[in-house]
Parts: structure tokens; C-alpha cells; sequence
């Protein structure tokens, strides 16, 4: 598919979506959204694509809502606007929820919907320059989608500071929050993540991730004695799977054995 505000590439079993409006600091409007959706659908359908990595083009990662978009928005009905919510609602739902594992290269600042778009992600690295936030607050609005996952990723207390302060916060911050996975220097970002995506292509079951992510994902839907109910039924599934049965048997043979 041909894309107009993204580059999308696969190579050696690894996509890459690139948002490419550096002109616009890669904001966030309509199309590029509904690009995005195609472009996460494009690879989940992919056999050939076992991990997908998120990056900008230019200077910011993602600089939130396009200043023509946020124009738009004021003359929509309130149908208008909720059908427009629930496509980014959408996004961020199927990239928390997609069967691949998707890393965010953040190479700029990712701020409100750029920075949404980071915390859905399974695996982020970020430059130390890079700030991140959600600034929604400071104009009249709320981060409202983005808080549905960032509870669940840092916990209430630390997501109060950081939604209710509207203030952007460093790499390294970031980082000590559980935000983001690591800070990595700006001229090995792009080595550092092409080896994590290729130790995951190379070194881990793609049925184990795909079901380790979802375990992960509903651990806190459920009170405890489903949740435990659920791990054990998805152990013993998992046990029957083709994947597990190779695994096994070249580690008790001691054979090297590459996914």
C-alpha cells in the first residue's frame, strides 16, 4: 500500500512505520491516523514481519495534535468529535494489543498523542534530548485515552503528576517512571534497536510473545484467582504448541536453535 504521511519498509522480518511529516514535527491529524491503522494491519498480517519498530522522521518523534486538526475540532459536533476519539482510541488499542511486538524508536520529543503513542508501545528507547509530557491540560483540554494506559503502566500516583502538571518531563525522568524502557545515545539509537529487534526475531518464539504480550495485557482486567485460572490454562496450551515442543527439545539436546 502507498502511503502519504508515513514510510512504511520490512526487512529481515522487522517493519518499520515511520511518521513522516518532519515539516509538521510528524503531528497527528485524521489521515495520518488512518495511516497509521493500515500500516499496523499491514504488518500484523505479514508472516513474513515478527516485530514492528515506530520512529520519526526529522526532529520530533511526534509533536501531538496538527494545529489545523485542533482547528478542525472546534467547528465538529459532539458526534463529529467522539467518532474522531474512538479512531485514536482505536489505534492506541491495537497497537497495546497487537499479536507483534511493536518498539518505539524516539529519536525527538513525543508530546500528548506522540507521547500516547510511545506508551502503548511494548519496548521504547529514547535519546537523552528528547522530552516527553502531555501537555493537554495547559489547553483546555484532558488526556483522556492516554490515561486508560498510562495507569496501567506506571501506576496512579505517578500518573497524576504527570497529567495533571501538563509538564514535559527528560528522558532520563522518563526512564526512572517506567514510562519508557531505556535512554540511549543519540548516535547508537538506531544500532541498539535494530539488535533488541533482532534478538526478538532471532531468540524468542513468535507464539511465546504473542501470548506472553496478551498475559501481560489482561493480567489486571481480572481478580486474582481468574488471572491465575487464565495463566494456567495459557501454560498449558502453550505447552501443546508446535513452538514449545521444538524449544524443548533442542535445549534438553543442546542444539542451537533459531526462531
Amino acid at each position: 500500500m502507498a502511503y502519504s504521511f508515513l514510510i512504511y519498509e520490512v526487512a529481515e522480518r522487522v517493519a518499520t512505520i515511520t511518521l513522516n511529516r518532519p515539516e509538521k514535527r510528524n503531528a497527528l491529524n485524521g489521515w495520518l491516523v488512518a495511516e497509521l491503522h493500515a500500516a499496523f494491519r499491514e504488518a500484523a498480517a505479514d508472516a513474513q514481519v515478527k516485530v514492528i519498530v515506530l520512529k520519526g522522521k526529522g526532529e520530533a518523534f511526534c509533536a501531538g495534535a496538527d494545529l489545523d486538526y485542533l482547528q478542525q475540532l472546534q467547528k465538529n459536533t459532539y458526534d463529529e468529535n467522539l467518532e474522531d476519539s474512538r479512531q485514536l482510541m482505536s489505534l492506541f488499542r491495537e497497537i497495546y494489543e497487537l499479536d507483534k511486538i511493536v518498539i518505539a524508536q524516539v529519536e525527538g520529543h513525543a508530546i500528548a498523542g506522540g507521547c500516547g503513542l510511545v506508551t502503548v508501545c511494548d519496548l521504547s528507547y529514547v535519546v537523552p534530548e528528547a522530552q516527553l509530557g502531555y501537555t493537554e491540560v495547559k489547553i483546555g483540554f484532558i488526556p483522556a485515552l492516554v490515561a486508560v494506559f498510562l495507569v496501567r503502566k506506571i501506576g496512579e500516583g505517578r500518573a497524576r503528576e504527570i497529567l495533571l502538571t501538563g509538564r514535559l518531563i527528560s528522558a532520563a525522568k522518563a526512564e526512572s517512571l517506567g514510562l519508557i524502557t531505556a535512554v540511549v545515545p543519540a548516535g547508537e539509537i538506531s544500532e541498539h534497536v535494530a539488535k533488541v529487534a533482532s534478538g526478538l526475531c532471532r531468540e524468542a518464539s513468535a507464539n511465546s510473545l504473542k501470548v506472553t504480550k496478551k498475559l501481560i495485557g489482561t493480567v489486571l482486567d481480572l481478580p486474582l484467582h481468574e488471572s491465575l485460572e487464565n495463566a494456567a490454562i495459557q501454560n498449558a496450551v502453550t505447552r501443546g504448541h508446535e513452538d514449545c515442543k521444538r524449544g524443548i527439545s533442542a535445549f534438553l539436546n543442546k542444539e542451537k536453535l533459531t526462531w
